[in-house]
Order: structure tokens, then C-alpha cells, then sequence
């Protein structure tokens, strides 16, 4: 008689992982280590707070809802009255109220405390582990500072209710709200990155820095922000310019928005082509000096597209390293398989090495904003060397992180699709790798000074790896071979970053995690794809760091 197997319950869920949420977001050594080691130590109590937050199932779930149900535009109201409004999710708006309530808009610059600019980029590295959509906004409105402090009279106005902590959403007369948060509107659609070519005109009314704008934005962010600074041709040449959704006598300015951009991801986040038509705006900064006025808002974007991807670097490895360690196939746990390792290992120290440099270059910022001038001139520089690598890791790694979640990942309700999304976009956002190539080939030849910041940070670890100082004397080789250079940008500029990330590890990280990385990186022993560690990496040191275990 043929025995029989015992039937299986089909709705019995076995070798699945739990539910990741609750978890830390701010349980990151590189992190903790990179905050205090950048003067901000004061933070970390506020830093974790806000980590143990956005690791909630309630903020991830906020997350969610808020790419999942997105903006709406409503032209006109129920009556036929232009209105040009977008309608957003509450859970967006829960995201926008903690993310102001923490700091991480326009607060640091008023905070007169060392390290205040660490402090919010570290806020911003925890609290990355929620939609990164809602941080276009935030950014936009911490870099709007440095751009308005060019025009000292609005300055005075509505700075401080730009470094406001309370989000008062609505359109309102901007003087009359308790917050404000502020777009910016640089791009046209027959230049893109060439704002030299814009055809948007601003027109003199008469009264002193009033002008009337007219023409077409073709990249728009957060149109119902409250404030815009906008580039327009002015008579004297291209002009920054602020722009209120809201004059001062509670009219609506003229700001029609034709359309939301379908986007293929930042989802949560209404990106518009508005219309100017005889719409008021304030001049900021001398006329025909558009450009060197709003850069300075471009260098504190720049700064934000390095955190947020590496917020998203951070946030794809936790959730494939809680995958791995509850999945298991072929008798053992994922996480214990050597190839599983070294996939993970080799996430684990490119999420570190973006960290890491993130906080550097927020030191940077907060030192140079003190009047450190040669941490002005690092920051010049290093900016734009670490928007060019790391946003352009940030696809490769969240794919990979993907795939160790096998098909489980590729489906929605894994939160990984969105990740993968959203991975692109910020090495497009404020200039694609060509522009930021451009511009740190600009920088080298006409700033000497940021040079030598660059090539002082080099001597800092001068001599602790062999592999890291021949990286460095080629480099100096490569800086000194002008001759098609422009072609050879991207080389140059990623052997920058690839130096930069290692100088910080070899002097900050443990041994095994900067040996790693410059075995990897720098060495000459590794493939192109993600797990191709040369052979000897103590992978165990190095998950028990980036992934503590019980995390």
C-alpha cells in the first residue's frame, strides 16, 4: 500500500520574513561617527529620535500613500475662477509638517550653533528613509537662503519665516503665514541646463526691483511652494528674480500652471510647467548676474542630491539585509551563503563610502558658511565631485539591493520598485553628469585654490594606503594633462570621488571596511558588478557594522 504525504496547509506562510517596520533608521555607525566626527555630536540624541521615527510602520506607511495616491491640479474652481492649485495626499503633508518641524528646511541657517548644517544633513540622511519625494521642496527651500541673502531687503523679510519649524501649507500672503517654503524655476524647455538661452523676459515696472515676468518653465518643483526664485532676460542680461504665488496685498500673482510632468518616478511630487503673464517679481541680486546669484542655491541642492542618495543607498541595503537574514534556500539562510555575502558586503561599503562623504562635504558647507575659506574652497570642488559619483551609483546599488529580494522585490508592496525609481533622479537633478563633469573642469582651471583644498584633503592620508596614495599621484598626473581633458571628464571626476570616499575610510572607518573598499575601488582586483570582492575581505567585520545583528 502506498504511503501517502501528509497534505500542506497552502495558507501556511513559512520562509518568509517579517515585517521590517519598526526598525532605526539612525542606527548607521558611518553615520553616528561621520555626525560627531563633523562637529555635531550635540544632534545625535535629536538624530536617533528622528530615525527611530521614520523606521515606524506609521511614516513608511505615510511613504507609501503618498507615492501611491498622487498630486492632482485643479485649474480652475467650481466656478470657472483660475485657481492653479495642486492637491496633495495627507500623508504628504505629514511628511512635509516632520521634515520642517525637524530642521531639515530652512532652520540651520538662523541656527547659530558649530556643526548646525551637519546636524540637518544627518536629519536628512535618517529621515530619507521615508518618501523622497517631499525632500524636493525641503531642499529647495534650505537653499533658497544663501541665493535671497544677495537681495538683503527681502532678506530681512522673509528669511525668517523661510527658517521657519512650522509647515503652513495653503496659499496665503506670504507675511501673513508662520512658514514658507520656496521653488525654484530655472530651466527652460529650449535650454535645459543652458540657462543662458532662456527666453523668459522680465520686463522694469518702474518701481525700483519690481519687474513683470513673462514666458514658459519647463521644470517647476512644488508649485504650490510659496516663494520662487526664478531666471528671467532682464535689460541688463539674465536676472534672478523672487516670485510670489501670493502678492502682498493677497491677490494671486499670475502663475498658471499648464500641466503636472508625468514622471517615472518622485511620484509624491508635482513637478509643473507654470506660465508667467504679466507675473510680478522682485529682483534678487545684481541685474545680469542671474547665474553667480542662484549658484549659491545650486551648491546647497548639489549637496542634498549626494545625501538623498545616499539616504536611499542606506535605506535599499537595510531592507535586502532584513530579507537575507530571515530567507533561506538551499538549506542555509541567504545571508550565510559566501556569494550572498559578498553581494551585501559590497552594498554595504558603497552605502558607507556615500555617508561618509555626505557628512564631509556638510562639514564643508557648515565650516565654509563660518568663514573657513579654504573649506569654501573644498566645498566648491567636492560638491560637485560627489553629486557626479554618488547619484551616479544610486541606480546600479538600488537595483542590486533589489534583486536580493529575488521576484519579492520586484513587486510594489516591497517598497524596492519605488527605490529603483526614484534612483535616477538625482544625478539629472541640478545638472547631469556632463554639467557636473563641466563644472569641476571649470572649477579646476579658473579656482587654484580649490585645488589645493582638494589635494590637502589627499595629504590628510597621505601614506596610510599604497593603494590610495598611487591613486592620488595619478591623479595629480591627470590634472596636469590638459590635452583632452574635456573627453576625459568623466574618468577624472570619478577617480576624484573614488579617492575622496577613500581618504575618508582609511582614516575614519575600521580597517577591514576602508581595506575592503581600496582593494575594490582602487586595487585593481574586482569586477563590474555589485558582490565581485577580491578574495580575503573579512565580510563578517563588515556586516556586523553596516548590519548589526537582531537589527
Amino acid at each position: 500500500m502506498t504511503q501517502t504525504q501528509p497534505a500542506i496547509d497552502p495558507h501556511l506562510v513559512l520562509n518568509q520574513p517579517p515585517p521590517h517596520a519598526p526598525y532605526d533608521a539612525s542606527a548607521d555607525a558611518a553615520l553616528l561617527e561621520g555626525l560627531r566626527r563633523e562637529g555635531a555630536a550635540w544632534a545625535e540624541d535629536d538624530i536617533r529620535r528622528l530615525g527611530r521615527f521614520a523606521g515606524t510602520p506609521e511614516v513608511q506607511e505615510w511613504s507609501d500613500q503618498a507615492n501611491r495616491f498622487e498630486p492632482e491640479l485643479r485649474t480652475v474652481d467650481r466656478y470657472g475662477n483660475r485657481v492653479d492649485e495642486v492637491e496633495f495626499h495627507p500623508s504628504w503633508h505629514n511628511l512635509m509638517r516632520v521634515s520642517v518641524a525637524e530642521g531639515l528646511a530652512g532652520a540651520a541657517w538662523t541656527d547659530q550653533r558649530e556643526g548646525a548644517h551637519v546636524a540637518r544633513t544627518a536629519g536628512y540622511l535618517a529621515w530619507g528613509h521615508s518618501e523622497a519625494g517631499h525632500g524636493c521642496p525641503i531642499t529647495m527651500t534650505y537653499a533658497a537662503i544663501p541665493a535671497l541673502r544677495h537681495q538683503p531687503d527681502l532678506a530681512a523679510i522673509y528669511e525668517p519665516l523661510i527658517a521657519s519649524r512650522i509647515y503652513d501649507p495653503g496659499l496665503r500672503t506670504p507675511t501673513e503665514k508662520r512658514g514658507l517654503l520656496v521653488g525654484m524655476g530655472m530651466t527652460e524647455k529650449q535650454g535645459g541646463s543652458d540657462v543662458r538661452t532662456n527666453s523668459t523676459v522680465a520686463t522694469p515696472t518702474g518701481e525700483p526691483g519690481v519687474f513683470t515676468l513673462n514666458g514658459h518653465k519647463w521644470f517647476t518643483s512644488a508649485p504650490m511652494s510659496d516663494l520662487f526664485l526664478v531666471l528671467a532676460q532682464a535689460p541688463g542680461g539674465l536676472t534672478c528674480f523672487l516670485v510670489p504665488r501670493v502678492l502682498p496685498d493677497g491677490t494671486r500673482n499670475s502663475f498658471r500652471i499648464v500641466r503636472l510632468k508625468e514622471k517615472l518616478g518622485n511620484r509624491s511630487n508635482a513637478s509643473s510647467e507654470p506660465e508667467f503673464d504679466g507675473t510680478v517679481a522682485w529682483q534678487v541680486g545684481a541685474e545680469g548676474r542671474g547665474v553667480k546669484t542662484i549658484i549659491d542655491m545650486v551648491n546647497s541642492t548639489r549637496l542634498d542630491c549626494v545625501t538623498g542618495s545616499a539616504a536611499m543607498m542606506r535605506k535599499a541595503f537595510v531592507e535586502a539585509a532584513h530579507h537575507v537574514s530571515h530567507r533561506a534556500a538551499f538549506g542555509a539562510r541567504l545571508i550565510d551563503q559566501p556569494l550572498m555575502r559578498n553581494v551585501l558586503t559590497d552594498l554595504a561599503l558603497e552605502s558607507e563610502a556615500a555617508t561618509a562623504l555626505s557628512l564631509r562635504l556638510a562639514g564643508a558647507a557648515d565650516r565654509g558658511i563660518r568663514g573657513d575659506a579654504e573649506e569654501q574652497a573644498f566645498r566648491r570642488l567636492a560638491t560637485a565631485v560627489g553629486k557626479y559619483w554618488v547619484t551616479k551609483r544610486g541606480p546600479a546599488f538600488t537595483a542590486e539591493a533589489m534583486e536580493c529580494l529575488g521576484g519579492n522585490g520586484y513587486v510594489e508592496e516591497s517598497g524596492m520598485p519605488r527605490l529603483y525609481r526614484e534612483a535616477p533622479l538625482n544625478s539629472i537633478w541640478e545638472g547631469s553628469g556632463n554639467v557636473n563633469a563641466l563644472d569641476v573642469l571649470r572649477a579646476l582651471g579658473r579656482e587654484p585654490a580649490a585645488v589645493a583644498a582638494l589635494m590637502g584633503e589627499f595629504e590628510k592620508s597621505q601614506g596610510a594606503d599604497a593603494r590610495l596614495d598611487a591613486v592620488v599621484a595619478r591623479l595629480g598626473r591627470e590634472l596636469a594633462d590638459q590635452e583632452a581633458i574635456e573627453s576625459r571628464a568623466r574618468r577624472l571626476v570619478e577617480l576624484m570621488a573614488l579617492a575622496l570616499q577613500a581618504s575618508l575610510l582609511v582614516r575614519h572607518a575600521p580597517t577591514p571596511v576602508a581595506d575592503a573598499f581600496c582593494a575594490s575601488r582602487l586595487g585593481g582586483d574586482w569586477g563590474h558588478a555589485f558582490g565581485t570582492l577580491p578574495a580575503g575581505v573579512d565580510t563578517g567585520a563588515i556586516l556586523d557594522r553596516a548590519f548589526p545583528p537582531g537589527a
